[in-house]
């Protein structure tokens, strides 16, 4: 590719490149509005087929708890921080990756990092008993629930997570609604 000269004899574009770099952005940003209008009319979940393959199973959780006046987005991200901090500093690799998405960072995403991790849905019921087990030590955990009945659901309701999706990374998704 020639470049040209600009207005002031630095290398730029010529007026074809720009036309054709024009050209490229709208029509990604026309598949952008048309996958985004898909999404919508399918449960808008516009992470699926990006983070995890569409959802073979769904499920909507009642949880026992409310969310928490104060828990907002901030709060949501310094969940998912601290959570993915204290798993990197374990000896061992966790085999997941755990992330929030969405705009108020209000659908929380694990996917295995490993092949044969949660590829099935009791494996990813698995999971959640084992998270349940361990956010059940937490004071937070404690002072917000009946801890001994409350599940890793009830804490995600009580941050303000609306869906947690768990993955294999490969070829299952299980999608939870938490009301």
């Amino acid at each position: 590719m020639k470049l040209l000269r600009n207005g002031a004899g630095r290398p730029g574009f010529g007026g074809r490149m720009m036309f054709l770099a024009g050209l490229a952005i709208a029509m990604v940003a026309v598949g952008s509005l048309k996958a985004l209008a898909d999404d919508a009319a399918t449960n808008d979940d516009n992470h699926a087929g990006y983070y995890y393959p569409t959802p073979q199973t769904t499920e909507t959780y009642e949880a026992r708890v409310q969310t928490l006046a104060e828990s907002d987005r901030g709060r949501r991200i310094g969940f998912v921080t601290g959570l993915t901090k204290q798993l990197l500093s374990q000896r061992y690799d966790p085999g997941y990756a755990i992330f929030a998405k969405g705009d108020d960072a209000d659908k929380l995403i694990i996917v295995a990092t490993e092949g044969g991790h949660f590829d099935t849905m009791y494996r990813a019921r698995a999971l959640l008993a084992n998270l349940t087990a361990i956010s059940r030590m937490t004071p937070f955990f404690q002072q917000y629930t009946l801890a001994d009945q409350a599940t890793f659901l009830d804490l995600l309701k009580l941050l303000g997570f609306k869906q947690v999706t768990i993955s294999d990374g490969a070829n299952f998704a299980h999608q939870i609604t938490i009301k």
